[in-house]
């Protein structure tokens, strides 16, 4: 099998961005975005969708995390849409219903080549920290448009935005996991009727 691994940098007047992804890695990772919930979320994705994650934001965190969380949105999607390659093999489809403690949430993904979130998410809180909690539908929205999949999250319980926000990102990775996984029965497949994704 053929490495999936990318490295990539996005420079603008807003923020620099230096990432590394391997799809097929152990959950290793080093994550410096001047963001630290945000760093403890991308921690926990990689952590649980076992990809090894490096990654770096230098962003004008002086005005708030908005750029740093949507470009680093972008750039991880640019990494996965890369590092999937033609999409031969996936298994393309996962879902996953996970707790957290009282939060339950519910996350499906289509690699599909098409662009599209669901994110209906009612947030207790505006802030976890110094974290504006409407962040992570930007962060999720960025990373879909950039690497054209269909993800679907939902709530079906929760009361603590921390909890909530970590039940995604922890259900967002194993779901990207599962669905990234090359199927040894149908290795040389491309899983769609058109033949591309």
């Amino acid at each position: 099998m053929a490495e999936r691994k990318i490295t990539l940098e996005r420079n603008t007047a807003e923020t620099k961005i230096c990432l590394a992804l391997d799809l097929d890695g152990t959950g290793k990772s080093n994550v410096k975005t001047g963001c630290g919930f945000f760093d403890h979320m991308m921690t926990l994705f990689a952590k649980h969708g076992r990809f090894d994650l490096t990654l770096t934001c230098d962003g004008d965190t002086y005005v708030d995390y908005h750029h740093t969380v949507e470009d680093c949105g972008i750039v991880l999607g640019q990494a996965f849409k890369a590092a999937l390659g033609d999409k031969r093999g996936i298994n393309r489809y996962a879902d996953i219903v996970l707790p957290m403690d009282e939060a339950l949430i519910m996350a499906a993904v289509d690699i599909s080549g098409r662009g599209y979130l669901s994110h209906d998410i009612p947030m207790p809180a505006e802030k976890t920290g110094d974290f504006d909690t409407a962040l992570c539908k930007e962060f999720w929205l960025a990373f879909i448009r950039a690497s054209e999949m269909t993800l679907h999250i939902r709530m079906l319980a929760g009361e603590n935005a921390h909890h909530i926000i970590e039940g995604i990102f922890k259900a967002a990775g194993r779901v990207l996991s599962r669905a990234a996984a090359i199927d040894a029965r149908f290795a040389d497949e491309i899983p769609s009727t058109k033949g591309v994704l």
